[in-house]
């Protein structure tokens, strides 16, 4: 199997570590996968996934890719890619099998299987857009998740009980805008001794000012490019979370949550996990966000019974299972089709 996942300052990690959650997936079913990398995503697969095989790409137009991939087998395409369509999915795939990873339902794709975990999304949306025998996998039960947090699922969901100890602030290794920063500030003087971990990357605008901060704040600890995100929601007692693929992890562990829409892609499913009751939700573009956002702290923080409602709710919304069933939905797509070698 052959990925082709977006990366970079404007696309952020999120496609490639849900591609990444999906090889892994295909890989226990014994499936060999590689990443063709572009120069964007090779620094997240040398953290995130060293061992994986790879394929280096000098840009991510079709033809810089269709370059790297001149003589290379593979049964299958994966894509997780906004700016590729039809077009772009058919040439690189070449009568292969291919699954396409979406959430925005904006384009046509050539993808044998569509995978879009958005919990409104709906056949009717992709009608247009895919062939008629396309299979589509929609909502939170496909969600990539990696098995990890399947793991520890049930061991979540038993300490969701008792006081505030730890807050997790997780809003994407980009950090856009420099959100980890503004969400932090309004933390610190609502949590008393309550210990704050903050995820970021390596190359976030934020890391240098928390830095800063946390060599005199004894309560903060950073992880950036943080590996064990699981373990770390895990002992968290709430999140401050951007509303990406990350939402989805937050849900498996059934951790009670306030989401921040820093994207417009974004804003679909978290206002549908707020509708569900599965989230406070919050949108960093609007003018009234820091008000917004403190709110949201302080009934984190002061009510239990909120936080036990939203964790009951958050974990209906999604088992962590789907990459495994996504994985499965490819292999029987691969078997159905003769690949033009």
């Amino acid at each position: 199997m052959l990925f082709i996942a977006d990366a970079g300052p404007e696309a952020g990690g999120g496609h490639m570590m849900r591609s990444l959650t999906l090889a892994e997936a295909l890989s226990v079913r014994g499936a060999a996968c590689a990443f063709l990398a572009t120069p964007q995503g090779v620094p997240l697969l040398e953290t995130f996934a060293p061992a994986m095989s790879r394929i280096e790409a000098a840009g991510s137009d079709r033809a810089s890719l269709a370059a790297a991939l001149a003589g290379q087998g593979f049964d299958a395409l994966v894509f997780d890619h906004y700016h590729l369509a039809r077009a772009d999915h058919e040439a690189l795939a070449g009568g292969r099998a291919c699954l396409v990873i979406d959430d925005l339902a904006d384009r046509p794709l050539g993808a044998d299987v569509v995978l879009d975990s958005g919990p409104t999304r709906r056949p009717l949306d992709y009608t247009l857009l895919t062939d008629g025998d396309a299979r589509l996998l929609l909502g939170p039960e496909f969600a990539p998740v990696r098995s990890r947090f399947a793991a520890l699922r049930a061991s979540s969901l038993a300490r969701r009980e008792g006081p505030v100890r730890k807050v997790l602030v997780t809003m994407g290794l980009s950090d856009v805008a420099g959100i980890t920063s503004r969400v932090v500030d309004r933390l610190r003087p609502r949590l008393g001794d309550v210990g704050i971990d903050v995820v970021l990357g390596a190359q976030a605008q934020s890391l240098k000012a928390l830095s800063r901060m946390a060599t005199h704040d004894r309560r903060l600890r950073l992880h950036v490019d943080a590996t064990d995100m699981a373990t770390l929601l895990h002992d968290a007692d709430f999140v401050i979370s951007a509303a990406g693929s990350t939402v989805w992890e937050i849900c498996t562990l059934g951790l009670p949550a306030a989401v921040v829409i820093v994207a417009g892609n974004q804003r679909p499913a978290a206002e549908a996990l707020a509708d569900r009751g599965a989230a406070l939700v919050v949108d960093a573009s609007d003018p009234g966000f820091e008000g917004a956002l403190d709110r949201a702290i302080m009934r984190l923080v002061t009510d239990s019974a909120q936080r036990t409602h939203l964790s009951t709710s958050a974990a209906s919304v999604c088992d962590g299972q789907g990459a495994g069933r996504a994985a499965q939905a490819l292999l029987e797509a691969i078997g159905r089709k003769t690949p033009s070698l």
